[in-house]
Parts: C-alpha cells; sequence; structure tokens
C-alpha cells in the first residue's frame, strides 16, 4: 500500500536526490519526480530509486494529442513507478488513450494514472481572465474530475480544498493527490489554495504532496516526522 505523504523531489541533479535521500538511511519512501528533475536525469534516476525500493509518482502532466500521449505512456510504463499523469483539460479521447498506452507497456500491473484538474497556484482571476474559462474554481474541478472518472482513471491531482466536492461526486473511493500542502509557519510561496497536512486529511485527501516544507527544512527528516505525526502515522508504521 502506498503510503500518504509524497515527498516532491524538486532538485535539479541526481547528485542532490542522493544527498537528500541519504539522510533517510534506507527508509522506502514515495517520491515525486517532476519534470526538472526527470528533464535533466531520464530514466537512469527512475531506475537508481526503484533500487532504493522507493515508491514513485512521475508527475509529467502530459497533455497533447491522443496518439502522442499514448506512445508517451507505453514508454513510461516500462520504467515502473507506481503513479503517473496527465492534464484533464486534454479530454476524455486522451485521458483514455493513456490508459491504454499504460496498459500495453506495463510488464506487471500498469502504473495508477491520475488527471491534474486545476494548478494550486490558479485562481479564479487567472481562469477566468486569462484562460477565458467561466465559473468558479470549484466548477471546474468538479467537471474535469467527472471526466477523468469517464475516462477511467484512478483520479485526480486537486487541492485538499477541493478534495470534498470530487469525493462527493465521483465517490469515495476515487483518489485525490493534494499538493498546496504547508505547515502554519510556512509561506504560502506561488501556490495560492493552500492548507496544513492535518487539514488535507480531515477534508480526504489519499495523498500529500510535500516539497520545500521537508527539501528546503534544515532538518528534513524531523519535518518528514512532523507532518507523519500531524497525519496520524508513527515511525515504526511506515514499513522502513
Amino acid at each position: 500500500m502506498l503510503q500518504p505523504i509524497i515527498i516532491a523531489l524538486d532538485f535539479e541533479s541526481k547528485e542532490k536526490v542522493q544527498s537528500f535521500l541519504a539522510s533517510f538511511s534506507g527508509e522506502r519512501l514515495f517520491v515525486k519526480v517532476g519534470m526538472e528533475l526527470f528533464y535533466q536525469e531520464g530514466p537512469d534516476l527512475i531506475r537508481m530509486l526503484k533500487e532504493q525500493g522507493h515508491a514513485i509518482f512521475l508527475d509529467l502532466k502530459l497533455h497533447d494529442i491522443p496518439n502522442t500521449v499514448h506512445k508517451a505512456m507505453v514508454g513510461l510504463a516500462k520504467l515502473d513507478v507506481d503513479l503517473v499523469n496527465v492534464h484533464a483539460m486534454g479530454g476524455i479521447e486522451m485521458m483514455e488513450r493513456a490508459v491504454q498506452g499504460l496498459e500495453e507497456g506495463s510488464r506487471g500491473q500498469r502504473p495508477k494514472c491520475i488527471a491534474v484538474t486545476q494548478l494550486t497556484s490558479s485562481s479564479k482571476k487567472i481562469m477566468n481572465e486569462e484562460i477565458s474559462i467561466p465559473g468558479s474554481i470549484e466548477q471546474s474541478v468538479v467537471n474535469l474530475a467527472e471526466n477523468t472518472r469517464t475516462a477511467g482513471l484512478e483520479g485526480v491531482v486537486s487541492s485538499p480544498l477541493e478534495v470534498p466536492l470530487i469525493k462527493g461526486n465521483c465517490g469515495s473511493e476515487f483518489l485525490t493527490v493534494t499538493p498546496g500542502i504547508r505547515l502554519l509557519s510556512d509561506e504560502k510561496n506561488d501556490q495560492k489554495r493552500v492548507t496544513t497536512p492535518g487539514k488535507a486529511k480531515e477534508l480526504g485527501s489519499d495523498h500529500i504532496v510535500v516539497g520545500r516544507t521537508i527539501t528546503c527544512s534544515e532538518n528534513p527528516v524531523q519535518t518528514y516526522r512532523n507532518i507523519q505525526n500531524e497525519w496520524g502515522i508513527t515511525f515504526e508504521t511506515t514499513g522502513r
């Protein structure tokens, strides 16, 4: 079973990842590899993380024509990651083709596939005025989540604040992966729709993605433990 706390490895090199992970003394984590890191280090980094026993969320937010996304997912499935994503704004056909690609490329159980709804850096003003999408953030998120479910994906990426709406419309088993997590002492930085780990759990998030709060901490391990405690996890149950 995948752990609820995902650590975002927002580093620019494999060496910095190795230095960061060394602090955890061989503990098996659930980590996110995003565009910044994957575009620099590629599949070799994924293989290294898998060899160390970590679960991986490969966060590339694929958004292209259905055929291109299908072919890309065939290749990504061979990396044996645990979770991948697309952008829900690519439409139902694109998302269906993503799942097909994962099924074709997987050598065993296929990675779970989720779709990004509205980024946590988005606001109603950006959505309405810059992208010309009418309505509220909440309306857009629910619509995109319902399309994601229709396409056969396991869940979505959203702000924790929208999780109750998503669960209410798509079912309690529909996976919600939520960035925008901050401790009360943190700055929001470029994210707008944020909350704390404890509040995210209360709202129904299945997984929270935590990056700078941990990776930029003076004591990353202790900060991770604090987040585990806030979620209700003791260190002994994390599968060290």
